[in-house]
């Protein structure tokens, strides 16, 4: 991208939640903004981990140890959260937006995940922002 990106305008261009638009490239790494509201699915990332901003609005993150423990870590706008490699995690919203930085290509559903996915969780690399 040879042009600034407006991350409120970014996210103004769409209204689909969990399905994230890639708003440009780091090396090989997408920054990816998405709407979030509602239940995301348990899921896990083998071999990356998952960065998150808050840019608006609350985000729950469930994390299950490898034991089984669960906790949440809750994001408010501004906070930002790092979902290390190989932890199974849930995302959740009342309503927001985030960003995430991940490498291109990484499934926001994950490696891994047991449950069926939501219809309102868009399984994709991400999408370009139109």
């Amino acid at each position: 991208m040879d042009q600034p990106v407006n991350l409120s305008q970014a996210l103004a261009s769409f209204d689909a939640i969990y399905s994230p638009r890639i708003v440009t490239r780091v090396n090989d790494y997408d920054v990816r903004v998405a709407h979030t509201r509602g239940e995301h699915v348990w899921h896990v990332h083998h071999d990356t981990d998952e960065f998150f901003l808050a840019l608006d609005g609350r985000f729950d993150i469930a994390l299950r140890g490898a034991d089984g423990t669960e906790r949440t870590v809750t994001l408010h706008t501004g906070d930002v959260f790092v979902v290390p490699q190989g932890t199974e995690h849930k995302p959740s919203s009342p309503g927001g937006a985030i960003l995430m930085f991940e490498p291109t290509g990484t499934s926001t559903t994950g490696d891994q995940h047991d449950d069926a996915v939501p219809d309102h969780v868009d399984s994709t690399t991400g999408h370009p922002l139109r």
